[in-house]
């Protein structure tokens, strides 16, 4: 009992904690002055250092999701469904999950290690003694970061992971390049895009709001930038998840579904 009390206790400690630290980042995004330079760094190191393992992934994914669905819609004689089907999936739920995972393994440790880094050698301290705003330069640059350039990511890795389908569909069969794509959109819809497109900067926004938590309050040394960096994934993952629930259960009751 005392064992689960203490676990209890902790949870909602870093809950409380989590929630103070995003609201701190709320009081601190619209104060000038805005660090763009530094924030336009950030773009380039989340958005265009992850697109090779987004895109690698997104095509494997196309090209896997139509193999192994095309023999159970040839029995029923619904092949020329492929298509359809493939799109649908990947806007709607697989290249949202999916970016957002990569992301939260790939930004979210990387951010936890860096500002943990920085905490631990006592950089963030002396960023306050020099009178700059560290909470400024650091910690809202990336989460804004993250939160503009997940979306980005995911529309890329839907177009790429199309291509893949495109691909796995003529492995056993054929169909024309302009007659894949006809089929892939005309299944899709703004219930299908526009949810998937709203629930990624959701994603974004967690991912870089734990990391820069996970990292900005780092302790006990070399070790603590160890643990921030590992949980920052595991939290960011998990949260994403719920995120994805939340989403679901909405567009759901808005019958965008």
């Amino acid at each position: 009992m005392k064992l689960l009390k203490q676990i209890d206790n902790a949870f909602f400690r870093e809950v409380g904690e989590i929630a103070q630290f995003t609201a701190r980042f709320f009081q601190t995004v619209t104060k000038p002055k805005q660090e763009w330079e530094e924030f336009v760094n950030q773009c380039f190191w989340v958005g265009y250092k992850t697109l090779t393992l987004v895109g690698i992934t997104a095509f494997i994914m196309g090209l896997v999701l139509t193999i192994q669905s095309r023999p159970t819609l040839v029995e029923f004689g619904a092949e020329s469904l492929l298509p359809s089907m493939v799109s649908v999936s990947l806007v709607r739920e697989i290249s949202p999950v999916i970016t957002a995972l990569i992301c939260a393994g790939k930004i979210g440790s990387g951010m936890g290690a860096e500002l943990g880094s920085m905490r631990v050698t006592e950089q963030i301290d002396a960023m306050e003694v020099s009178g700059t705003n560290p909470f400024k330069y650091l910690v809202v640059t990336r989460v804004l970061a993250s939160t503009v350039m997940v979306p980005i990511l995911s529309s890329v890795g839907i177009a790429i992971g199309l291509c893949g389908g495109y691909l796995g569909v003529n492995i056993r069969g054929h169909i024309s390049w302009n007659l894949f794509w006809h089929q892939a959109f005309e299944a899709l819809s703004f219930g299908d895009l526009i949810p998937s497109l709203i629930k990624t900067f959701f994603f974004g926004f967690a991912i870089g709001i734990i990391g820069c938590y996970k990292g900005y309050n780092s302790k006990k040394g070399t070790e603590g930038v160890g643990q921030s960096a590992t949980t920052a994934v595991i939290v960011a993952s998990l949260v994403v998840f719920v995120l994805d629930l939340i989403a679901v259960q909405v567009t759901d009751l808005l019958g965008l579904t």
